[in-house]
């Protein structure tokens, strides 16, 4: 059976389909049409091990996971361990480890990935646009003056160069012990 037959080099022959890779879906389609609606993602994380939920760091009251839905490569996500769904409920414990978190975490994806800024962020209450809106979380999303192109104007795509498993491992790599 040749390469084409098989399909294995389909992927690299150009042709009329356009394909946007995104590998790190599959748990979700795994995991059926109701992923997590149980369990809080940022609650079940920490009780796994750290490869496996994308963890890239823990501290004392918070940890840096990896989210799932990038908007960029290297878009962090400091959670607090304790489940809460905002800002003002957090211990001034957990608010200065959040910080401390965001700083570091700024600091690692500058030296692994080069990039030129950041947009750090919380989104609090689903009317806010939160994702995970029981459980507080601040975005930390590294930026590039080339990463504004085309694709997400005119093709409403967004292109992520790196899969999420190599990111993980680069940035925990990075992270000061």
């Amino acid at each position: 059976m040749t390469e084409l037959e098989d399909g294995s080099r389909l992927a690299g022959v150009p042709d009329e389909f356009q394909r946007l890779w995104t590998p790190h879906r599959m748990a979700y389609i795994k995991a059926g049409p109701q992923p997590l609606r149980d369990e809080c993602p940022f609650c079940e994380a920490p009780k796994h091990p750290d490869e496996e939920r994308l963890i890239v760091a823990r501290g004392e009251t918070a940890f840096v996971v990896l989210n799932l839905f990038p908007y960029n490569s290297g878009h962090l996500l400091v959670c607090p361990y304790r489940h809460i769904g905002t800002y003002d409920q957090a211990t001034p414990e957990e608010v200065a480890e959040i910080g401390a978190l965001t700083q570091t975490g700024m600091r690692v994806l500058r030296e692994v990935s080069r990039c030129d800024g950041f947009n750090l962020g919380m989104n609090q209450g689903e009317v806010a646009g939160a994702g995970v809106a029981a459980h507080l979380h601040q975005h930390i999303v590294p930026r590039w003056a080339t990463d504004a192109n085309f694709f997400p104007i005119i093709a409403k795509t967004k292109a992520l160069p790196q899969l999420l498993g190599e990111i993980r491992e680069a940035v925990a790599n990075a992270w000061p012990r």
